[in-house]
């Protein structure tokens, strides 16, 4: 497995010679400036390049985009989807004319990675991020106020949420209404009441085989030119894997990425394999994940949580790499099972680029003010973990 560390560009508090001492050979990350439907042009492309080799004393190079993301108007097929394939296409060609060949998106509708609260007080003393059902059926009902919330939640849940609501000052209703809308972590887009509104509306006539429908088409349209350019294309799941305010959500377990991977057979179509999203279901088993899809895997988000219950929806937090509900060590070996065929293969990409994804804000995280769930010493305790566990196993991190 590769080492990778997502980095946010210059204004990332983690510094590249911090990930250099955290031992990971790659970089994961995008021009998060961009907004979703530009494009991204050549030279701001190895501006970042060259950031990264400066920054890193040449040691460290941008191996994957995470993300380069999918516009409202490709999910919806909305006005002027033409030319936001073409963006998109002209995005992909100017990614591989640098050399970048694994690129990370998503299909979410509307909301990307979703938390109530991105510090939440951890049994140790540290924060880790969380996502209360609860409190998120008090943000739907009270203070987004859709109209078709009330048929979403039984009856007892929307007790709860009407009680948590009422519990909340201002400042409580405020920040988790920022914390909802918050976005691609990174990203400028962000959502207000009001755009999360009116964002919400075309998906009225959108239901989930619909939903399917459009991210065949869009697969359809780009993948072809990925693969003449060498390129492998990966999806990351739903965050959380289960259907919010209204929305479909289609990219949740393995019979959603069987219908898609199957629908687009192509190498360039696959997988980010995402644990810590995943594993925010329990009849979602993330190893054996790997052993149905390792050929058309991609990229690895290795994390964990631990679920409130084992029902659909739920709660849940972000846990330390090796103390969540989803066995790691299976993972890991299923996947070292994977590179081992791959090179038994002739595959270039055997070593498949893996990242500690999220981690706890611990010792001196606590205060850094780093993105939410990407401080630098709670993802460095990860990445140890998860090498002592590939090591155990007699595989290598590279």
């Amino acid at each position: 497995m590769q080492q990778t560390w997502r980095w946010f560009g210059p204004q990332d508090r983690v510094r590249l010679s911090d990930v250099r001492q955290a031992g990971a050979t790659g970089i994961v990350t995008a021009l998060h400036h961009r907004r979703a439907g530009d494009v991204w042009g050549d030279d701001e492309i190895a501006q970042r390049q060259r950031e990264i080799l400066t920054g890193s004393g040449g040691t460290l190079k941008w191996c994957v985009v995470e993300s380069l993301p999918v516009s409202e108007t490709i999910k919806t097929q909305g006005a002027d989807l033409q030319a936001h394939l073409d963006a998109y296409r002209a995005s992909l060609t100017a990614l591989a004319r640098a050399g970048i060949e694994t690129v990370c998106y998503n299909f979410m509708p509307v909301l990307d990675w979703t938390r109530t609260d991105l510090n939440a007080r951890m049994g140790h003393g540290g924060t880790a991020m969380r996502f209360d059902l609860a409190t998120f059926a008090a943000f739907d009902l009270f203070i987004l106020a859709r109209p078709a919330a009330p048929d979403d939640y039984p009856d007892a849940l929307i007790d709860t949420a009407r009680a948590r609501f009422a519990a909340m000052s201002d400042a409580d209703r405020d920040a988790l209404a920022r914390n909802i809308g918050a976005g691609l972590p990174g990203s400028v887009d962000h959502w207000t009441l009001d755009t999360l509104r009116a964002a919400l509306a075309p998906y009225d006539r959108i239901d989930a085989a619909q939903l399917r429908r459009n991210h065949v088409d869009f697969l359809s349209e780009i993948v072809p030119l990925a693969e003449r350019l060498g390129l492998r294309l990966c999806c990351h799941p739903d965050d959380p894997p289960f259907d919010l305010l209204g929305l479909p959500r289609t990219m949740s377990t393995a019979a959603d990425y069987a219908h898609i991977l199957d629908a687009v057979d192509s190498p360039a179509a696959g997988m980010t394999l995402c644990t810590g999203s995943l594993g925010a279901r329990a009849d979602n088993d993330c190893a054996q994940m790997v052993r149905d899809f390792g050929p058309r895997i991609h990229f690895l988000h290795l994390r964990n949580v631990t679920r409130d219950s084992d029902t659909v929806p739920c709660s849940f937090f972000e846990d330390e790499h090796l103390s969540g509900q989803t066995d790691m060590v299976a993972v890991l070996a299923a996947v070292l099972d994977e590179e081992a065929r791959r090179r038994e293969q002739g595959r270039l990409d055997a070593d498949i680029p893996m990242r500690p994804d999220h981690g706890q804000e611990i010792l001196s995280d606590l205060g850094a003010g780093t993105q939410p769930g990407y401080p630098a010493v709670g993802r460095l305790k990860g990445l140890a973990e998860l090498r002592g566990v590939i090591a155990g196993l007699g595989g290598q991190a590279t």
